[in-house]
């Protein structure tokens, strides 16, 4: 055993290159385990659409070229399991375990989560990862009762509404948006929508704000920047989605659903309503919602709206002829500034090649490429109905955007650098016009 610790020890690898390989073994674990024989579909499932199918719960996203409900209850539970391991994260989960085995975890292993999870100082690693776990499975469960409830108000058997509570629960606060209904949640009653939408935003919100939430209603703890920036810019692109998608559309949508759908844009891929009959004007905000995301440290995708928060801040910043970033009379570092920009870049260019190269899907309009690449890229999961027909080239695209989609183009460049010297040398600075 103690041969085996230190082969795990001495194996070098930088945290973002931990997390690229994690999230790619499980995905082809969870191929396998979908092509196992007592996992079944009832139109049969090649290796591609297991591996897509993998891929989609893994990255939290939804997007499936074979419907969730054509599989048997042990198709389901892996889908759910695999979901439920790629939200929490393959780091976390892997630190959680070496807590229980190892009742504490080494320095190096606490420094690698928090070189992750940049909000969290290293002496408070340990405490987060207690409390993860914890924080996720109380949300479940509360949020399985109620949904419960909710689907048992519709008609269904006691049996089955806990089973479909059980199931949309995780889905939900994962932000995975898989739902064993082809419709998704098309027709739900009131307390399905409000609760799927309240295990979205807390999806959405990420574990440090909701750890640092706890700490205030406990010890009266301020909020930091980061739950700050987090709370006003979530509200505000809730509140104003919901506006615009209730305007847009001219009040068809309702307000619930016109609410549920600014919620679940950003990061879930549920749908109350047919997403092919919407305007334009709805399509193009629903683009923009999933491109900005949801938080860091979430369930979510996206460029995250802490990034968001930076770049519009800077740039009204320049506008007004500012040299330093204050905001709550906490200077942003010009580090921050850059990583934002540089995060949205990447994420932009790595997307327009996605959307390019979905171009060569036959009878594929430009709308349904940008819409269906934007989704995949952000993890959301909407889909205009094209999935399940793209041809294997246009899987692998989507499986790709999936993928990165969901650790993010920081992490990919991370893991790529080679450790290079810092030459401390000032040079003159240069003017560009």
């Amino acid at each position: 055993m103690k041969s085996i610790w230190r082969i795990i020890n001495n194996i070098s690898f930088n945290p973002w290159q931990y997390l690229v390989l994690s999230f790619a073994g499980l995905i082809i674990i969870g191929s396998g385990l979908l092509q196992l024989p007592f996992v079944q579909h009832q139109n049969g499932l090649s290796y591609i659409d297991a591996l897509f199918t993998s891929t989609s719960a893994v990255c939290v996203t939804g997007l499936t070229t074979v419907s969730t409900s054509g599989f048997n209850l042990w198709g389901q539970l892996s889908i759910l399991l695999l979901v439920q391991l790629g939200a929490i994260g393959i780091m976390t989960l892997t630190t959680s375990f070496l807590l229980t085995l190892k009742g504490n975890i080494g320095l190096k292993h606490r420094f690698s989560f928090s070189q992750l999870q940049e909000n969290f100082h290293l002496d408070d690693a340990t405490g987060v990862l207690k409390n993860i776990i914890k924080i996720t499975f109380i949300i479940e469960l509360i949020g399985m009762i109620l949904l419960s409830t909710g689907f048992y108000m519709q008609g269904l058997q006691i049996k089955e509404a806990l089973y479909q509570g059980f199931f949309h629960s995780i889905s939900a606060f994962c932000n995975a948006g898989f739902s064993t209904y082809d419709q998704s949640l098309t027709g739900s009653n009131l307390l399905i929508k409000l609760t799927v939408s309240v295990l979205i935003i807390l999806g959405g919100l990420g574990y440090f704000v909701i750890y640092e939430l706890m700490a205030y209603y406990k010890q009266k703890r301020p909020y930091s920047l980061h739950t700050k920036i987090v709370l006003r810019v979530s509200l505000l692109l809730i509140a104003g989605g919901s506006l615009l998608i209730f305007l847009f559309e001219k009040g068809q949508t309702g307000w619930a659903d016109s609410l549920f759908q600014s919620v679940t844009t950003r990061t879930a891929g549920f749908n109350t309503v047919d997403l092919s009959t919407m305007s334009n004007a709805t399509i193009f905000l629903m683009l923009l919602l999933m491109f900005i995301g949801a938080s860091p440290g979430s369930t979510g995708g996206g460029i995250k709206t802490t990034n968001f928060f930076i770049m519009i801040y800077a740039m009204v910043s320049v506008l007004k002829g500012r040299r330093n970033f204050v905001i709550w009379n906490r200077k942003i570092s010009s580090n921050y500034i850059l990583k934002a920009f540089g995060t949205a870049i990447s994420y932009f260019i790595i997307l327009s090649i996605g959307i390019l190269l979905l171009f060569t899907e036959p009878d594929l309009s430009f709308k349904d490429s940008l819409f269906e690449a934007v989704s995949a890229m952000g993890t959301v999961g909407l889909s205009l109905g094209i999935t399940p027909h793209l041809s294997l080239s246009g899987k692998w695209v989507i499986i790709a955007l999936m993928f990165i989609g969901r650790l993010g183009p920081a992490s990919f460049a991370m893991a790529t650098l080679m450790k290079q010297k810092e030459v401390k040398i000032r040079y003159p600075d240069a003017e560009i016009y």
